[in-house]
């Protein structure tokens, strides 16, 4: 019978240690340990003696870009690249022009294995480092990486590689949005099991801390709205008690650090990817934000039934409630118990004119006719969307805590830490990877090969 063990050691005699110091783990969990780091190092091995058996091969020189001559070799020089498995070192040819053109040094094994220039990462470290940045703070993403690979990249490094993929998304972005406006659709982003579900879409807004002066740390901290916009396909499953249960499933998020003007394209975009234009159902599910209210009827008024948030419309009677009888008495709570109640069961009518009968009392106060005005006005406004005894029948959602989750879990988790301060290149990149992550593009940022190797 073969024993793996003992052929390692002819590989590289360098191993023969840890081959030992397995054989001698006190437990499975070091004695695992140690397989791992010997599967690393032994992973390492193969891959620089490949390298070096395909840097022996004969040497097809291309012909200099500039006087078109044959270039040759310069002998071997040494290159190196760190990845998840370490970092491997290796030497290949170089050549350059008889003509000493000024074209750099050129290096045709470097080209045929996909590396740039003055590359010393590979794309599969660089996404694994980000991708723990996506949730964590970077100098938390640099120890957890050290310890799931023992590659030590410092926190700045990852910082550097998350700007990088965080702009080339928002590229990618400002070329589709650019494609839009030509006229030119996106592809639909939709599985055939769900493109028959109802299409939710709701926005909101989330403040974040940035620095007052760009980059510089010093001064009072300034908050800025970003605005978040979710679409997600509505679901029904069965709990484990038999009842039927809504459930959000294919979720794509939206955000920018921006206007409602910003957002307007950008929400537009990824709600034609989810098929909003060919869906039999779309919501627009929102609080009473003027902005988003002007957003739903500019794009989506002739697509989707607009559902103005219940809870939110509850807060208003109570304000009105308040304002009125004063929230301290038991005749005010009655009365918003009772507003509260028809309009959940779509009689928001008697709603209205019980607001208009208090508007019709002599002697009201000035400051609570005017907020009972307000009611009025805000409730009438949204008269097409607050039939919520309606929309339950249909199985729609009449709150919008899909939004207020999706702000909480793209927002406030990762940029509102204690002691968070962002710059706003910083923040931008990073939002645009996280965006990427949930959306199920993350990958499609690295230059990653069908295997992604170290």
């Amino acid at each position: 019978m073969s024993c793996l063990k003992t052929s390692i050691p002819q590989v590289a005699s360098s191993l023969q240690e840890l081959v030992t110091a397995m054989e001698h783990a006190s437990s499975l969990g070091v004695m695992m340990l140690v397989a791992w780091r010997l599967a690393r190092q032994l992973a390492v091995k193969l891959v620089e003696e490949e390298l070096t058996r395909r840097a022996q091969r004969p040497t097809e020189w291309p012909n200099c870009e500039k006087c078109g001559r044959k270039l040759e070799s310069k002998g071997f020089v040494e290159r190196q690249l760190t990845g998840l498995i370490g970092t491997v070192r290796w030497e290949r040819r170089e050549g350059r022009c008889p003509a000493r053109c000024e074209i750099g040094q050129v290096a045709p094994l470097d080209t045929e294995l996909g590396l740039q220039p003055n590359q010393r990462t590979s794309a599969g470290l660089k996404r694994a480092a980000c991708a723990l940045a996506v949730f964590v703070p970077f100098e938390i993403a640099a120890v957890l990486l050290s310890l799931l690979t023992e590659v030590v990249v410092s926190p700045g490094s990852i910082w550097n590689w998350v700007q990088g993929a965080g702009q080339e998304a928002m590229n990618r972005l400002k070329r589709q949005l650019e494609a839009l406006e030509n006229g030119r659709m996106p592809d639909e982003d939709v599985e055939a099991a769900v493109a028959s579900l109802p299409l939710l879409v709701g926005a909101d807004g989330v403040m974040v801390p940035f620095r007052p002066d760009g980059g510089k740390p010093n001064g009072r901290i300034v908050w800025r709205e970003v605005k978040v916009a979710v679409l997600a396909r509505l679901s029904q499953r069965i709990t484990h008690t038999g009842e039927q249960a809504s459930q959000l499933v294919h979720r794509r998020l939206v955000a920018v650090l921006g206007s409602i003007d910003d957002l307007s394209p950008r929400l537009w975009l990824e709600a034609t990817r989810q098929g909003i234009l060919s869906a039999k159902t779309v919501v627009w599910l929102c609080d009473g934000g003027r902005g988003f209210w002007r957003l739903f009827r500019d794009r989506f008024e002739k697509h989707a039934q607009g559902i103005l948030d219940f809870y939110h419309a509850a807060q208003n009677l109570w304000k009105g409630a308040k304002a009125w009888l004063d929230g301290r008495t038991k005749r005010s709570r009655q009365w918003f118990a009772q507003a509260r109640r028809k309009l959940r069961r779509g009689k928001a009518n008697e709603v209205l004119a019980d607001i208009q009968a208090a508007l019709a009392l002599e002697g009201l106060p000035d400051s609570a006719r005017k907020t009972l005005q307000n009611l009025y006005d805000y409730l009438d406004t949204h008269r097409d969307h607050i039939d919520y005894a309606r929309f339950k029948e249909l199985g729609l959602p009449i709150g919008s805590g899909l939004v207020e989750s999706a702000c909480k879990w793209l927002i406030q988790q990762r940029f509102k830490g204690v002691g968070m301060r962002w710059s706003e290149d910083g923040f931008n990149h990073l939002l645009h990877l996280r965006l990427a992550w949930v959306n199920g593009r993350f990958d499609d940022l690295f230059a990653l090969a069908a295997s992604p190797g170290c």
